[in-house]
């Protein structure tokens, strides 16, 4: 594929633009966000209360002209609370009542605080965009995406999330405490923030067709074999007890071209690679309890390899 086959850049950028209307800084879980969009992925944010996660997501939702809907989880909730469930009449006949999950961007608030039972429920919805409900199948809207948060790990009535259920998360992003210089800017433009006045710059159409561009981005084979070279470098990392799967570097190829269509660049180069690998590749990484001990996560392993292998030259 040859440069200058009309990608266009102009819509991601405006849908960046306008969300930076509703959230100032955390620009990098704004592209995140808009990546898994691209993608057709599901992203985690991760970081302490208060840190806009939440405004984020719902403003995000507004953004791309999609239904939002947030689910508070608790540890009393089943998982027919989110899926949905029918209701059957004494002559027999059965009414569906969908659940949350029947929108376009559904925030998934303090995962971690539901039952396992329950957040296996989401994993038919990430991974095949469907629920199955008393053996019938139920079609999601489209686009339609997770964005899921957590509280901190080991905090009371919490329920970690397992391997798989990470694995089906295309990235995880960190919602930091603000800059000085914004949160002040938070301060001075507070009641704007409060009540937004944010439009739809997209529909479902524009999204799919960003998704097909980002399908025709190229990715040149050296770019291939650096991202296999990275994931063989994490799994033979002496400190790693697990590290990621195929899953992992499919989701890296892909989040890789999106972020390429994002700088309007019809090819990947090796520093979306090293911008994403974090993101793409720290939650799908278990360090080893002895290593822990002695300071050393997931985010280390992978910086680590990032150091570690050789980045090769792209001739666009």
């Amino acid at each position: 594929m040859t440069k200058g086959n009309n990608l266009n850049p102009e819509l991601p950028k405006l849908m960046l633009k306008e969300l930076s209307g509703a959230v100032i800084g955390k620009d990098d879980v704004k592209e995140a966000l808009l990546i898994a969009l691209i993608v057709g992925g599901h992203a985690l944010i991760e970081g302490p209360p208060g840190t806009g996660k939440t405004k984020l997501a719902q403003s995000f939702a507004r953004v791309i002209g999609g239904e939002f809907k947030r689910i508070q989880f608790t540890p009393d909730m089943l998982p027919a609370d989110i899926t949905g469930f029918y209701i059957y009449a004494t002559e027999g006949s059965a009414r569906f009542v969908p659940g949350p999950l029947f929108c376009n961007v559904v925030l998934a608030d303090e995962l971690n605080r539901s039952t396992p039972r329950t957040q296996s429920a989401l994993l038919e919805a990430m991974s095949e965009g469907q629920v199955s409900i008393d053996g019938n199948r139920h079609v999601l809207p489209r686009p339609f995406m997770v964005i899921a948060t957590q509280v901190g790990q080991g905090s009371e009535g919490t329920y970690p999330l397992t391997d798989v259920q990470l694995d089906r998360f295309l990235l995880r992003a960190i919602s930091r405490q603000p800059l000085r210089d914004e949160e002040l800017s938070v301060l001075s433009q507070i009641d704007i923030l409060d009540e937004p006045s944010l439009r739809s710059v997209a529909d479902g159409t524009q999204i799919a067709s960003l998704q097909q561009q980002a399908r025709q981005v190229h990715v040149a084979d050296t770019v291939m074999g650096y991202i296999l070279d990275l994931l063989e470098t994490l799994r033979r990392d002496p400190d790693v007890f697990a590290g990621p799967g195929p899953r992992g570097s499919i989701g890296l190829y892909k989040c890789c071209r999106a972020r390429a269509l994002l700088d309007g660049r019809d090819y990947v180069i090796p520093d979306d690679v090293k911008r994403l690998a974090g993101q793409v590749l720290c939650h799908r990484v278990q360090v080893r309890q002895e290593a822990e001990t002695e300071g050393i996560n997931p985010e280390v392993v992978v910086e680590r390899a990032l150091s570690s292998v050789a980045v090769p030259k792209v001739v666009a």
